[in-house]
């Protein structure tokens, strides 16, 4: 069991939009602290159809949903480390985009308690492999749901609206992985 931890600081509601968020540490917006990290829009194809489903997963803490994504990782570009979030937190794998489709801004709470602002690159994985062992299974709960339905549960509002919005890029020779 986990010790709870000790907040001295004050923390944002979460159920604000970011800029309120943002307003209840105010030394956050002047400091250049925004970190970057990089996430995956996983889809897949309906039947074969023009219709998608995409993946939502439950984060580990407070299992909201969110997408897969994570932190940059040496030697790696941005699209790989996206996909590489993708296998580790869902066990998926597919043909990844190497240009973001879209970012979205959000507040992640810090092991030290702290929050930091942080602005999440997404890269469109067309997801081809499915495993039922990955390094998170049991840790999380995975759902595949319409564009729509997606949007609905994910909390941030940027990254509602691109879902909603999400336009299946079909990849180039040259931009395929």
């Amino acid at each position: 069991m986990k010790t709870p931890r000790k907040r001295s600081k004050p923390r944002p509601d979460k159920s604000q939009p970011l800029l309120r968020q943002l307003a209840a540490v105010p030394a956050k917006l002047f400091s250049g602290a925004f970190r970057q990290q990089y996430g995956a829009i996983c889809f897949r194809f309906i039947n074969d159809g023009p219709g998608i489903e995409i993946l939502v997963i439950t984060s580990r803490e407070s299992a909201r949903w969110v997408i897969p994504k994570g932190w940059p990782m040496k030697g790696k570009k941005p699209f790989e480390a996206a996909a590489i979030e993708a296998w580790e937190e869902a066990g998926v794998r597919g043909t990844v985009r190497k240009k973001p489709v879209g970012r979205y801004t959000y507040l992640k709470d810090l092991d030290d308690g702290d929050v930091a602002p942080c602005i999440v690159d997404l890269f469109q994985v067309e997801v081809i492999e499915i495993s039922n062992d990955f390094k998170e299974q049991g840790q999380r709960i995975l759902e595949w749901v319409s564009p729509d339905e997606a949007a609905r549960r994910v909390r941030e509002v940027e990254l509602k609206s691109l879902l909603v919005e999400f336009d299946v890029r079909r990849r180039r020779k040259r931009d395929a992985r």
